[in-house]
């Protein structure tokens, strides 16, 4: 089945396959800041707000030093506001300044800040679901965890793979096949956040789904004339 989506697997990554992570500047790793700056941005991204303006705002933030739980709940509230005005987020400003600064209180009651203990069930509540526990974050609701699991999931591989409603919407429109283990065996396992971040945008995107069609259909033609 692979070789059958080829040419459009390949279109797709090319075109559309940059993670959201890497596109505000995320070096994700497991590691407490990269986590915490990719929560930030799940955040954002959730809000009925252009992807772009998102990602401008979350480097923004984390150019205005709020890379931490720790420099978030230091900073004021109109830094916080401030920031994200830079990065162009005016709509839902004061409101996600507020629950910027919320989250990083929690983040640092419960878990020190290590978004990896919440992982692991530790910080108090023994077997709970990082899924929900995400969830009792301030701002992140079913949309954000997905958003951040689908990035997540390159560092925390217990969740691969992680392609929810949203990425399968993606899959469809192009013609791929609309179920999470038949679209991860098109991948390589490393490129599952890409994938999923394509398929997103796809989803999101009249234009991409074409560009990325039109782009399978020349490169058959050509691979048919060789």
């Amino acid at each position: 089945m692979r070789d059958q989506y080829d040419d459009l697997v390949r279109a797709l990554l090319d075109r559309c396959g940059r993670t959201y992570a890497a596109e505000a500047g995320i070096s994700l790793r497991n590691t407490p800041a990269p986590l915490y700056q990719l929560l930030v941005l799940s955040l954002l991204l959730s809000a009925r707000i252009r992807a772009e303006t998102a990602v401008s705002a979350a480097r923004a933030l984390f150019a205005a030093g709020m890379r931490s739980p720790r420099a978030m709940a230091r900073a004021t509230w109109q830094q916080r506001v401030d920031a994200l005005g830079d990065g162009g987020y005016r709509r839902y400003d004061e409101r996600t300044a507020t629950q910027l600064g919320d989250g990083a209180d929690l983040l640092l009651r419960e878990y020190g800040g290590d978004l990896r203990r919440l992982r692991e069930g530790s910080g108090g509540r023994d077997g709970a679901d990082p899924a929900r526990r995400l969830r009792e974050v301030p701002g992140i609701g079913p949309t954000g965890v997905h958003i951040f699991l689908r990035e997540a999931q390159a560092v925390w591989p217990e969740f691969r793979p992680y392609l929810d409603r949203k990425a399968l919407d993606g899959a469809r429109r192009i013609g791929l096949p609309a179920s999470a283990q038949e679209l991860s065996a098109l991948v390589d396992e490393e490129d599952l956040p890409r994938l999923a971040a394509a398929l997103v945008r796809v989803a999101l995107g009249k234009d991409a789904a074409e560009e990325v069609r039109s782009a399978a259909g020349r490169a058959g033609e050509t691979a048919g004339r060789r």
